[in-house]
């Protein structure tokens, strides 16, 4: 199939869409399938056209939101390039900007499009309303991801059942909807696979010794990332063990706001901040830890739970349908309601050190059904469901005889 993957975040740029739609691209790339992207250009106000027009970059403005830009609609630089693909089917990441293009070359060129729910738009609102008329721009939200995803794609995907049930229970979304958690190339995060000398600089460099419990966390450093929850936290569980640390890697907007916070409650040797880190590194930072941590309630799936799962770190996670459907409570890891049982579960794993280990083989085991593989595999079988519609009864009607034998080729 030639598969168009439409998005507004993609490497080098890196967050857990960006990552998802490289992985799609990979796996699908390993099975035979022509794989073009049209993404933003997060550098300048320039379009690119990259690795022999199979990728096109098209300029945006910032929007407020990190480092996103926002494309033109219709950007028609761009359009001889995509009739040149002849795409089989175009499958969108984004609701907004190249999502909107996407729908609308769909239409144009008469080709089937799928599209994947990534993100709990409600939860971000405040980055561009600072406050102000959170409620109606919430319902705006609300009402263009419902046109969207409803009126426009003809088959429609999601990584978890909470995003699932916010479709059918809330939006009451009357089509196909496909539950496929997005899949990561889980291998690379494995501990036999990681720079073991990388590592141990990088213990040596945040002081971690061999008998500490060490506590990660990685992410945005931003509001709806719940971090001041794990921070403050912390004060109680260095109290009951001075030697147990947390690192939180990542960049955000927060971040001199949680640097003040430490240092308000004198946790400066036990909270590190790490900063950002380049994404072909993150496997040797996640060597650091014994248990990966997470209070966010505004994930959709939440990627570096898996990434933490596959490198053999015990998952601790608020409780949330994005993560239940990975964590498995007193299987692979744990969950927590509330801040006292959270601290409750790092004296128990403190004290408990084979608890801690039978979590971390049995993480990395179940860590498997997340691959980049079993991903593109169930991705394919919507594109075929769409292609099948697009045919029409009769043609479904021949290919089916064909495929028994009963008629000729």
């Amino acid at each position: 199939m030639r598969i168009g993957l439409f998005t507004d975040t993609y490497p080098p740029y890196i967050n857990g869409v960006s990552t998802s739609v490289l992985m799609l691209k990979q796996a699908l790339e390993k099975k035979g399938h022509q794989v073009f992207v049209v993404t933003v250009n997060n550098e300048d106000m320039h379009y690119k056209f990259e690795d022999n027009n199979t990728v096109i970059r098209i300029p945006g403005i910032p929007i407020g939101i990190y480092d996103y830009r926002l494309t033109g609609v219709y950007p028609v630089r761009a359009i001889n390039t995509i009739r040149k693909w002849n795409l089989d089917v175009i499958h969108s990441h984004t609701e907004f900007g190249i999502g909107t293009f996407a729908r609308i070359i769909a239409k144009q060129f008469n080709i089937p499009l799928v599209h994947t729910y990534h993100t709990m738009y409600e939860d971000y609102i405040h980055y561009i309303t600072k406050g102000y008329f959170d409620k109606s721009s919430k319902k705006i939200v609300e009402y263009l991801t419902l046109f969207y995803c409803d009126k426009t794609a003809n088959e429609l995907i999601v990584p978890t059942k909470k995003t699932y049930d916010l479709f059918k229970e809330k939006y009451e979304v009357n089509k196909n909807i496909h539950i496929i958690p997005t899949g990561i190339e889980i291998e690379r995060f494995y501990s036999e696979n990681v720079d073991r000398q990388k590592v141990k600089e990088l213990k040596q460099k945040y002081q971690i010794l061999k008998d500490e419990i060490t506590i990660v966390f990685v992410g945005r450093l931003a509001q709806e990332k719940n971090i001041e929850f794990l921070i403050e936290s912390q004060k109680e569980i260095v109290k009951y063990n001075s030697d147990i640390k947390l690192l939180i890697i990542g960049d955000g907007p927060d971040m001199e706001e949680y640097k003040k916070l430490i240092a308000k409650l004198k946790l400066e040797n036990n909270v590190i901040l790490v900063g950002k880190v380049p994404y072909d590194q993150m496997p040797n930072y996640y060597q650091l830890a014994d248990i990966f941590v997470t209070a966010s309630h505004t994930e959709t799936q939440g990627l570096t739970v898996i990434e933490a799962m596959a490198a053999g770190i015990t998952p601790v996670c608020i409780r949330d349908e994005s993560f239940q459907d990975a964590v498995i409570d007193g299987l692979n890891g744990r969950l927590f309601d509330t801040k006292s049982q959270y601290i409750q579960i790092i004296k128990e794993l403190n004290e408990h050190p084979d608890k801690l280990a039978q979590y971390s083989k049995q993480a990395r085991l179940n860590a498997e059904a997340h691959s980049s593989k079993y991903y593109a595999e169930r991705v394919l079988d919507v594109y075929k469901l769409t292609q099948n519609r697009k045919k029409g009864f009769f043609h479904n009607v021949i290919d089916n005889i064909k495929n028994r034998g009963d008629l000729d080729e």
